[in-house]
């Protein structure tokens, strides 16, 4: 049931989505939380906002991030003994944000990848080129059983002045996961505008938070007014309940 404020129809929470499914809450392993201690306020912080399931997504990049599963999962089990030390009760899984390079299409061949709820695969691209074998690659995924989910598509800047494109991802069965922060002007403003429209044509699977900081929680309390984000949960086509 939604749960909105009779006066202004602002959302009271983020609950109805129940999941959030790209954060960055695994202490030192990449951009995101820097400590066990800031983990923690953080989660403190999307649990409050109504989260019951937290997706933690560390980036694996090659040439950055060399996250394996084991270091993941690692730092999965120090956070989780963290939170039962520190009584916060939530539950919190992990999977991975892949980067799309060379390196990640040797994964493919060769590693069982990090993925959540039904092989959702998570990943990302450069921000302002289209990888060449991009397509090959998703095939290539679509293949071995994954399910793409591509984070943030309304970033990427190559695809800013040709919306087509993104019919040609939903076509090729490529899942779309929009930053919540985008709808409140936590990048650009044509992050923002892209956004806006992917959802007035119903074109976004999931929603996350992306959390790497307390600015990205303060942009998610933010978020409870805009209409956007209303009127998709609204609809109730979100993937997010699902998981």
């Amino acid at each position: 049931m939604l749960r909105f404020f009779n006066k202004n129809n602002r959302l009271s929470d983020l609950s109805d989505l129940i999941t959030d499914v790209h954060s960055h809450l695994i202490p030192e392993i990449d951009d995101g939380a820097t400590s066990v201690e800031q983990s923690l306020h953080l989660i403190k912080g999307l649990k409050d906002l109504g989260y019951k399931k937290l997706i933690a997504t560390p980036h694996v990049i090659s040439d950055f991030y060399q996250n394996t599963p084991e270091k993941i999962n690692k730092g999965l089990l120090i956070l989780r003994n963290a939170l039962k030390e520190a009584n916060i009760n939530i539950e919190i899984e992990v999977a991975a944000e892949y980067y799309l390079d060379f390196d990640f299409q040797k994964k493919l061949d060769t590693e069982e990848l990090l993925t959540f709820g039904s092989n959702y695969l998570l990943f990302e691209l450069p921000f302002y080129n289209k990888p060449q074998f991009f397509e090959e690659t998703v095939f290539k995924m679509q293949t071995l059983g994954y399910k793409p989910v591509l984070a943030h598509p309304e970033r990427f800047t190559f695809w800013n002045n040709d919306f087509k494109a993104y019919n040609d991802l939903k076509d090729r069965g490529v899942l779309l996961q929009i930053n919540i922060n985008s709808l409140v002007g936590g990048y650009s403003a044509q992050a923002r505008k892209i956004a806006e429209k992917l959802i007035v044509n119903n074109m976004v699977d999931f929603v996350g938070s992306d959390t790497h900081n307390q600015h990205h929680i303060e942009l998610l309390k933010k978020s409870l007014n805009n209409k956007y984000l209303i009127d998709l949960i609204k609809k109730g086509s979100l993937l997010n309940k699902t998981l």
